[in-house]
């Protein structure tokens, strides 16, 4: 398989790189994924935050693999207590509740950016950096609409789900695409 450069600076750096980067990275990541948790918008059923745009873009930065444990290490935390999601939500409720759905999608989304990433989807392309950033956050709102539907209904889970979060995930995914795009530089 042939990276380009953007692949080797950033993926390839990380696949080469000793456990210990890995584990720097991991944490890094998931120290992000928080931060970014606690960047939100009020609405409901569920809140707006910037994780998606983590998840993505840690995708496409440390490729599929690092970029699905690293989700699954901060999802894991979330389930040990540690305060990580939106509003500091924590434990196995989230997980049950309204954002299980979300919450699924997250190791997904990571492997489709970092797997498209991985083939050119990256920094050196812009506009396929964009269709994989969103890509990942489609994945996301469907994953999460379809488990709210569970719940509320179809339609309720498509009105509250999904169509309040499609300008954000447009938004999003641009700046994913732009950041991958200085990171190139």
């Amino acid at each position: 398989m042939h990276l380009n450069p953007t692949s080797q600076l950033q993926i390839g750096h990380l696949k080469s790189g000793s456990l210990a980067l890995k584990a720097l990275a991991v944490l890094t990541g998931t120290a992000l994924l928080t931060l970014s948790s606690y960047i939100a918008v009020p609405m409901l059923p569920v809140p707006m935050t910037l994780q998606t745009l983590a998840v993505t873009v840690i995708g496409a930065l440390y490729g599929w693999r690092l970029g699905v444990l690293t989700v699954i290490a901060w999802l894991g935390e979330a389930m040990l207590g540690l305060p990580v999601l939106a509003s500091g939500g924590a434990g196995l409720a989230p997980f049950v509740g309204p954002t299980a759905g979300y919450l699924a999608a997250f190791p997904l989304a990571a492997a489709l950016t970092g797997w498209l990433a991985e083939r050119g989807w990256n920094g050196h392309r812009p506009l396929l950096a964009f269709a994989a950033m969103l890509l990942g956050n489609a994945l996301c709102l469907a994953f999460g609409s379809a488990w709210l539907t569970l719940a509320i209904g179809p339609v309720q889970a498509l009105l509250l789900g999904t169509v309040p979060f499609l300008v954000g995930a447009l938004v999003k995914s641009a700046l994913g695409a732009a950041l991958l795009k200085s990171l190139s530089r």
